[in-house]
């Protein structure tokens, strides 16, 4: 008996971000596949597919973001379900991964959170994880299979090319994203400054600027992270950045999650404008005129189409995907 194989791929979305989902199925020419997901009384998530999925490559679109822990379970019921009801290959499709910061133990007795939303993944039967500018490649080894480890670079930089051609200078705000500084500095073709933060041990998401490397007098200071959270990083650095004669402040971020003081701290400092994508909700929810969210359906959809055909995903990015520089070379110069 010989059967002739045909491949069949089909999107879902839970409930984080739909609206990004559905331009991902638009970029495909592909309509959202029909998933019910809905609470119990009791706050118990319910998820039910209704329609056939046999045989398919299924795509799961789910952002880990407010409640966090509510959208990660979700997205595990959704792939069991899937696995269950005998779907060939399952991809968790995760524009901005939870738990990504706690990747490695700084003190005593802490977890590794990120590795074990990875394990999660893995025990509830994903086969393939795609994602979005992870706050650290090392992330990716903690997947048993494959990691399609994507970056919303080329969108960005094109973005800020466009509207601030001249006079630019690319800031990273810690020592830990001088090397990502330094992708964005090699795309605009300018120059780079690095500023130095210490965080306290003992209270999340506190920090101040405790120095500069660079110069950015007179010059358009563009401030680059992975995300934004509760903007305390950012504002510091915008104040260090102004005290040192930055003609202007513009800041970018593939993540913008925007938590507690966020809004109330970017409006009130001396930002101009503040870049990020879809990856969240919270960018496309901001009522603040400084705010530009773009899309990464594009890069998103050409992933996904690569993934199903079994093409390469590293000719998409041009190799721009894989790790950043390693800070200890920004300064240097580049080879």
């Amino acid at each position: 008996m010989q059967i002739a194989v045909k491949k069949r791929a089909m999107i879902f979305s839970g409930t984080s971000n739909p609206e990004l989902a559905e331009e991902i199925s638009v970029e495909l020419g592909m309509r959202l596949g029909e998933v019910e997901i809905s609470r119990f009384a009791s706050g118990e998530v319910y998820v039910r597919f209704h329609e056939s999925v046999r045989g398919t490559d299924a795509f799961i679109v789910q952002s880990h973001c407010h409640p966090v822990n509510e959208m990660i379970m979700e997205q595990l019921l959704m792939i069991d379900a899937l696995k269950r009801a005998s779907a060939k290959r399952i991809n968790a499709v995760i524009p901005f991964f939870g738990y990504s910061r706690q990747d490695r133990k700084s003190l005593a007795r802490e977890p590794i959170s990120a590795r074990v939303v990875m394990d999660l993944l893995a025990a509830a039967g994903a086969d393939r994880v795609l994602t979005v500018d992870l706050h650290s490649g090392q992330t990716q080894g903690f997947f048993d299979g494959p990691v399609d480890h994507l970056t919303a670079l080329p969108i960005l930089s094109k973005y800020v090319q466009t509207c601030y051609p001249d006079n630019l200078v690319v800031v990273a705000p810690d020592a830990g994203r001088a090397g990502h500084a330094a992708k964005f500095a090699r795309h605009l073709h300018a120059e780079i400054a690095v500023m130095n933060k210490s965080r306290r041990a003992d209270v999340r998401n506190v920090s101040k600027s405790a120095g500069l490397i660079g110069d950015v007098d007179g010059k358009v200071c563009l401030v680059v992270d992975d995300m934004i959270d509760t903007a305390g990083t950012l504002c510091s650095a915008v104040m260090e950045l102004v005290d040192q004669g930055a003609r202007r402040v513009i800041a970018v971020a593939t993540h913008g999650i925007f938590s507690g003081p966020a809004m109330d701290r970017m409006e009130d400092s001396a930002l101009s404008e503040v870049i990020v994508t879809n990856s969240l909700p919270g960018g496309r929810e901001a009522k603040s005129e400084k705010i530009t969210v773009l899309s990464i359906a594009p890069i998103l959809a050409s992933t996904i189409k690569a993934v199903f055909e079994d093409e390469s995903v590293s000719e998409i990015f041009q190799g721009e995907h894989l790790e950043a520089i390693p800070p200890e070379r920004v300064l240097g110069g580049f080879d």
